[in-house]
C-alpha cells in the first residue's frame, strides 16, 4: 500500500533529481560526492556529533570541488542528464536512510530475539504510515546486505552487528 510517507519520500527523491539536473555536470559531481561524503562520515564518525561535523566538512569540500572542477560556460546537452543521475543517486541514499532510520524494536519470544521495524512506540499515524510503506518494504533487505551498504544507509545497525 502506498502511504503519505511514500509520497513524501518520492517527492524528496524527485526534488534531489531535479536539483542535480539543474546543476548539470556539477550536479553529477555534487550527487556522487554527496553519496561518498555520507559513506565516509558514517564509516569514520563514531557518534552523532562527530559524524555530523565530519559530514558538514565533507559536504563543504564536495560543494567547493564541484564548483572548481566544472565550469558552467561550456554546457553540453547531456549535462542535465548527468546531473539528474547524480541527484538521483544522492536522493536515493537520502530516501533509503529516511525509510530505514526509525527505531527498531526487539521482541523476545519462544523462537528467540526478533527485530521488528518500525518500533510500535512511534506515534500511531507515523507508525501506520511507515509500517505500510511500499518503499520501506522494498528496502528491508538492506538489513541483510553487505557491510558497505549497511554503513551507508543504517550505520548504527552496521556497527551493532545486527
Amino acid at each position: 500500500m502506498i502511504t503519505w510517507f511514500d509520497a513524501l519520500l518520492v517527492t524528496l527523491w524527485a526534488a534531489m533529481t531535479a536539483l542535480g539536473a539543474r546543476r548539470g555536470l556539477a550536479g553529477l559531481v555534487w550527487g556522487l560526492g554527496g553519496v561518498a561524503a555520507c559513506f565516509l562520515a558514517n564509516m569514520l564518525g563514531r557518534g552523532a556529533v562527530v559524524a555530523a561535523l565530519l559530514a558538514l566538512g565533507l559536504g563543504v569540500g564536495v560543494a567547493l570541488a564541484a564548483r572548481r572542477l566544472v565550469s558552467e560556460g561550456a554546457a553540453r546537452p547531456w549535462h542535465p542528464f548527468a546531473g539528474a543521475l547524480g541527484g538521483a543517486a544522492l536522493g536515493g541514499v537520502l530516501v533509503a536512510a529516511l525509510a530505514l532510520g526509525f527505531p527498531l524494536e526487539v521482541r523476545v519470544g519462544p523462537q528467540g530475539r526478533e527485530g521488528v521495524y518500525p518500533a510500535t512506540t512511534l506515534p500511531p499515524a507515523l507508525y501506520e504510515a511507515v509500517r505500510g510503506s511500499t518503499l520501506k518494504d522494498g528496502l528491508m533487505n538492506v538489513w541483510h546486505a553487505g557491510p558497505a551498504l549497511r554503513t551507508l544507509l543504517v550505520p548504527d545497525q552496521a556497527r551493532g552487528g545486527r
